[in-house]
């Protein structure tokens, strides 16, 4: 989904300093950034939860915003980024507020339809892995952005790029397999 027209002007005037801009702005991208949120978080509450931190997270870092890439595709790394945090955040919270109850059972993707547990899978196999892997992969396989777009916003080449994603889905794979930990090495 295209950010409404004149959002690019309002994140150059706002990076300027514009703070009518910056209110603006932060209307104008609320939308689609709960949108990718939502993506990652299977619950509304919680994606919004992540939303509001992804949009303070742009009105705090505007200024650093110099167009290399654009907003768009610097929003879908914030959201990204901030939906992965607060799924660990709310995931430690629950941990404490269980009082040492084990977790149950990891849902098994390959048997259910059941979208919000295979998604609880993803985020926790992606919890598990390296940040620069988990990231990449995020932006490639979740949100959908294209290698050339996520090398310009990770500031890598694209073959580096094509390389963590390959190296995180061969983890993710394994992870969500169940696959035992010695079998993970002969293949």
């Amino acid at each position: 989904m295209p950010l409404p027209d004149g959002v690019e002007e309002l994140a150059a005037s706002a990076s300027r300093g514009d703070p009518a801009a910056l209110d603006a702005l932060l209307v104008a991208v609320r939308p689609e950034v709960l949108r990718l949120c939502a993506r990652l978080l299977p619950h509304r509450e919680d994606a919004e939860e992540a939303c509001q931190d992804t949009l303070l997270a742009l009105a705090r870092g505007i200024g650093r915003f110099e167009g290399r890439s654009s907003l768009h595709t610097w929003l879908y790394r914030l959201a990204a980024n901030r939906s992965r945090s607060t799924y660990r955040v709310l995931r430690r919270r629950w941990l404490v507020e269980a009082g040492g109850v084990p977790l149950p059972e990891p849902v098994d993707p390959r048997r259910t339809s059941v979208v919000a547990g295979t998604r609880l899978d993803l985020l926790d196999a992606l919890d598990a892995l390296r940040g620069d892997l988990a990231e990449a992969v995020a932006l490639r396989d979740v949100l959908g952005l294209g290698y050339r777009e996520i090398a310009g916003l990770l500031g890598v080449p694209e073959g580096t790029v094509k390389s963590r994603i390959h190296e995180a889905r061969r983890q993710l794979r394994h992870r969500l397999s169940g696959e035992p930990a010695a079998e993970r090495g002969r293949r």
